[in-house]
């Protein structure tokens, strides 16, 4: 099962945010896996913040499920792949690939002709990894 959608470089991030809340409703996790929802959320929004302000890009959020993982991607038009990193702690930016390698249980990127795209599985509580 999955959705797709695409929010333009105009679109703010909280827009994508809420489309993904009201697809984490549809599945239960709202309820059910209240925690891991909110880690979903908070990747949902460092991903989009990072494609339109890094990438200067229109992003491209797709959630898919396939009954073990929830997998959040983000593809935008930079070939540039992220990486965590130490951010000082007086930056106001550099935190957000950190905090998605904390809160996901596994994340990659790969680039591609046409930009990049990251994807972060998210397992809910008791269910085991792959």
């Amino acid at each position: 099962m999955g959705w797709a959608r695409t929010l333009p470089l105009s679109s703010s991030v909280r827009a994508g945010r809420a489309w993904a809340r009201r697809h984490l409703d549809e599945l239960g996790w709202t309820e059910q896996a209240a925690g891991t929802a909110d880690d979903v959320l908070l990747t949902v929004s460092e991903l989009l913040t990072n494609a339109h302000l890094h990438a200067h890009s229109d992003a491209h959020l797709v959630l898919t499920w396939d009954g073990s993982c929830l997998y959040v991607s983000v593809h935008d038009g930079s070939t540039h792949l992220p990486r965590p990193r130490e951010a000082g702690p007086d930056a106001t930016s550099g935190r957000g690939m950190a905090l998605v390698d904390a809160l996901a249980d596994d994340w990659q990127a790969r680039a591609d002709e046409r930009g990049k795209t990251v994807t972060a599985c998210f397992h809910p509580p008791g269910r085991p990894a792959h």
